[in-house]
């Protein structure tokens, strides 16, 4: 059973960058099997994918986000980050950390974080 918890500030001012942490356990970031993925959801709005972080380091983006986002890791904390610079309003939602299995599915989520970018 893979348990996954996000944590960082719920509360952004625009132009700001936006930090959070997703802490894992029960699995290694490091071992194959999973990447591991940032999502969010907007009010009223659906799932976005944003990002994820593989298990060698590699990283990929959403075309939308490339110029802001940025994923890291801590092998020894078995965390991963998520950073996303210059937010707007818009980038108001909750942010979910999740691992994509191999077959593309995603079974494992964080129980979310609301992050609020307002002045």
């Amino acid at each position: 059973q893979v348990q996954l918890q996000e944590s960082g500030p719920g509360l952004v001012k625009p132009s700001q960058t936006l930090s959070l942490t997703c802490t894992v356990s029960g699995a290694s970031i490091t071992s194959s099997g999973y990447a591991w993925s940032w999502i969010r959801q907007p009010p009223g709005k659906g799932l976005e994918w944003m990002g994820v972080i593989d298990n060698d380091g590699s990283t990929y983006y959403s075309p939308s986000l490339k110029s802001r986002i940025s994923i890291s890791r801590d092998t020894s904390k078995n965390q991963f980050s998520l950073q996303l610079s210059s937010v707007t309003p818009e980038d108001t939602a909750v942010y979910y950390c999740a691992p994509r299995e191999g077959t593309g599915c995603f079974t494992y989520w964080g129980q979310g974080t609301q992050v609020t970018v307002s002045s």
